[in-house]
């Protein structure tokens, strides 16, 4: 019988909300964390722009992708979510974005 699996997508800021630059040392924490909790990680080091509304202003972001496939466990999915309101907090932000969805491995 095949697992259920869950791949785990998380937006992280490489600027502070005031503009100044996140260390890379400090991002590469966030990727040790999770290859420490779970043995393996991706990080995307491509920018990526992002553009939302907070409080009627448009605000632009410089992100990077943190990637990690889990088996879907409800344990699993509870310390992704510490995961990011541990690193929201960290980082500073107002929110952090973290997707997940349902993949199969073959």
């Amino acid at each position: 019988m095949k697992k259920k699996w869950r791949r785990w997508e998380v937006l992280l800021p490489l600027q502070y909300n005031d503009k100044r630059a996140v260390p890379m040392a400090v991002l590469g924490e966030a990727v040790l964390e999770i290859v420490e909790q779970f043995e393996a990680a991706s990080y995307e080091t491509q920018r990526i722009q992002g553009y939302w509304r907070h409080q009627g202003v448009v605000i632009r972001d410089e992100l990077s992708r943190l990637v990690v496939d889990l088996p879907d466990t409800p344990m699993n999915r509870k310390w992704m979510k510490q995961f990011k309101e541990r690193w929201r907090v960290r980082l500073k932000q107002i929110e952090l974005w973290m997707v997940s969805y349902r993949i199969e491995l073959e």
